[in-house]
């Protein structure tokens, strides 16, 4: 019987290295290799990047993995099978695989994909997920923002969802965070102006980096190209004060 070690996702936040919890640098800390994720071949990877920034140096023992961005579900099934097998290839001598992630390893991650199809291939194979700091988290606290209070809602969807959706969601839920806005930025804003939020929203791109950049007045970027690292939080005003009105109400049943 084989004895694997272990895959272990190793969330790292979303830039500052501050904000890296102490299992994270643990499990980096350790003799286990480390593999990390690029777009392709040769590229740098934004999450080996913020464990170099933390003072960790690359060990000689690490693998970089090729993640397509592409929606291909054919070409990305590809890609996840050659970096699931040599994960497994590591595994299968006994030595723990530490996968290192940008911001939290259960959200948007490549890791849930990595650990899906090397599970699928070998299902004994023991799997470890270390939480981290989210992009969304990080941003709001840059900006001063609270994301929800009491008995807000808040939805958290990335914009390539669509127009027609994030129009829907702006004003089903009291706080709406976008992720990757780059390609409806320009969309994103119009809505903004049509529903009288512009003053509700922030504009965060490369959250806890040395890069980090936060803009209260999305207006002022009508037709920039920004990061792909950026996300918008939408605060609806016009809930909030629903929210404010059936906090009363509540306390006057609460009286009665």
């Amino acid at each position: 019987m084989t004895n694997f070690g272990r895959l272990i996702g190793a969330s790292l936040g979303p830039g500052d290295p501050d904000l890296m919890s102490l299992a994270a640098h643990k499990a980096l800390s350790s003799d286990a290799y480390w593999a990390y994720p690029i777009r392709r071949k040769g590229a740098s990877s934004y999450a080996l990047e913020i464990a170099l920034r933390a003072g960790f140096t690359l060990p000689e023992a690490n693998m970089p993995l090729i993640f397509p961005m592409t929606h291909d579900p054919e070409k990305l099934a590809t890609y996840w099978d050659r970096a699931a097998t040599s994960v497994i290839d590591i595994l299968k001598k006994g030595k723990d695989v530490v996968f290192l992630v940008e911001g939290d390893a259960s959200t948007y991650s490549t890791f849930c994909h990595l650990k899906r199809t090397v599970l699928a291939k070998q299902a004994e194979i023991k799997t470890h997920t270390i939480a981290g700091v989210s992009s969304f988290n990080a941003a709001a606290a840059s900006a001063g923002e609270s994301l929800v209070e009491v008995d807000e809602t808040m939805a958290v969807v990335p914009a390539g969802y669509g127009v027609e959706w994030i129009e829907k969601l702006m004003t089903d839920f009291d706080t709406l965070v976008l992720l990757k806005v780059k390609p409806l930025l320009d969309e994103i804003i119009a809505l903004a102006e049509k529903y009288q939020m512009v003053d509700g929203c922030r504009f965060i791109e490369k959250a806890g980096t040395p890069e980090e950049k936060i803009i209260n007045d999305i207006c002022t970027l009508k037709g920039q190209t920004v990061n792909y690292l950026s996300l918008i939080i939408i605060h609806n005003p016009h809930r909030q004060q629903m929210q404010i009105m059936r906090g009363c109400r509540k306390k006057k049943q609460e009286k009665l």
